[in-house]
């Protein structure tokens, strides 16, 4: 398997406090990669550890394999708490300037301004941009030199629907070109649409890393059974349905998927002195599987 990049127990600390703590993660070539959190959970400080920006207090990130960082920052690309515009200049003569400061070709701006879709802006000042305008801009700086590995802080905060759409068909756009794509956000219902894997941080923390498939599979329809001992439900009825996945939350016992068969379930439960005091099925959406993994960190 290649990665593009792996932390190994990254971690910094403020006055003995760490808001980042050992956090390891691999992000594969040619994936987008989200990286799930609530605000102040860290991942701004773990990607300015990531990009160099910061210095962490101890671990290491490994690029493309055990390349050399300084080699390895020139295939690298980034947007970080938001683009820094010359407001009164167009989209093309940042893109020009900042190509310049960079040490890259120009040559491909045009094509970058068409990936980003801002071909058609013309002279038109950033300042008179949209916020959506504006992040798709951004992501154009951080395209410049051709980059295989973008890294994204946040880049749909903020934005209208519009503008989230937008960036969400840019980064399908982009990672269809070949790129892999680490992307932060506390905005789950996009990042499903997109991400191909996530690593959950919760106060500084990670929680879980889960590729998009697994998480699907966590996520479908479940039937929910409220009974007065789930042990010995779970047991019973691990013997009729083998490939089922079953778990305990309390007084209640999930199992994966819809149940055609629910009264042979529920006559075998009663012929084992279990009480059923509840049947119903819940949709075990993606956002609440999120929101209960960052509240295992806290």
């Amino acid at each position: 398997m290649e990665y593009v990049l792996e932390t190994n127990g990254l971690t910094k600390e403020y006055s003995r406090t760490a808001v980042v703590n050992d956090v390891s993660i691999k992000v594969k070539k040619g994936e987008i990669y989200g990286f799930v959190g609530k605000n102040g959970a860290g991942k701004t400080t773990f990607i300015r550890m990531v990009l160099g920006l910061t210095k962490a207090t101890r671990g290491s990130c490994i690029f493309f394999g055990g390349e050399d960082r300084i080699k390895a920052q020139r295939k690298i690309g980034s947007l970080i708490e938001g683009p820094a515009l010359y407001k009164n200049m167009s989209a093309r003569r940042n893109l020009e300037i900042y190509s310049t400061l960079l040490g890259t070709d120009t040559k491909n701006i045009d094509e970058i301004l068409e990936t980003v879709g801002l071909s058609d802006t013309g002279k038109k000042r950033t300042a008179d941009f949209s916020l959506g305008m504006k992040q798709r801009l951004g992501i154009a700086m951080a395209l410049v030199g051709d980059p295989e590995f973008l890294i994204l802080d946040e880049p749909i905060n903020g934005l209208d629907p519009k503008g989230i759409v937008e960036i969400r068909e840019l980064l399908t756009t982009l990672k269809d070109k070949g790129k892999t794509i680490f992307i932060s956000s506390h905005i789950l219902g996009e990042l499903e649409k997109t991400a191909t894997c996530y690593g959950i941080i919760s106060s500084g923390r990670l929680v879980e890393e889960i590729s998009a498939d697994e998480l699907k599979k966590k996520c479908g329809k479940r039937t929910v059974i409220k009974v007065n001992d789930p042990v010995k439900a779970k047991d019973i009825i691990s013997g009729l349905r083998k490939t089922d996945k079953l778990e305990i939350e309390g007084k209640r016992l999930f199992i994966s998927g819809e149940i055609p068969d629910i009264g042979e379930l529920t006559n075998a439960l009663f012929k084992e002195g279990i009480v059923v005091s509840g049947i119903n099925e819940d949709d075990n959406g993606m956002e609440d599987y999120f929101i209960k993994k960052m509240e295992e960190g806290v």
